[in-house]
């Protein structure tokens, strides 16, 4: 697994996975439960996964729909 994408905003990660799911790309967000630890605040990122060899596909669809992948 390669880290794709990581960001603070769930609206950018639940984009992200509906796009790559058009296309196909299996995703694996990490770090989504951390908002217990936190207290719900957005303090850390999430972490989108996907497969090594979907790692070249699924940076041109994120770049083609202007998504910053947050690295």
């Amino acid at each position: 697994m390669k880290l794709l994408l990581s960001t603070t905003d769930p609206t950018v990660i639940a984009f992200a996975q509906a796009l790559l799911a058009g296309e196909d790309i299996d995703s694996f967000v990490m770090d989504v439960h951390m908002s217990t630890l936190e207290g719900g605040i957005g303090l850390f990122p999430r972490r989108m996964m996907v497969a090594d060899r979907d790692l070249y596909r699924a940076r041109v669809v994120l770049k083609d729909n202007d998504i910053p992948d947050g690295l």
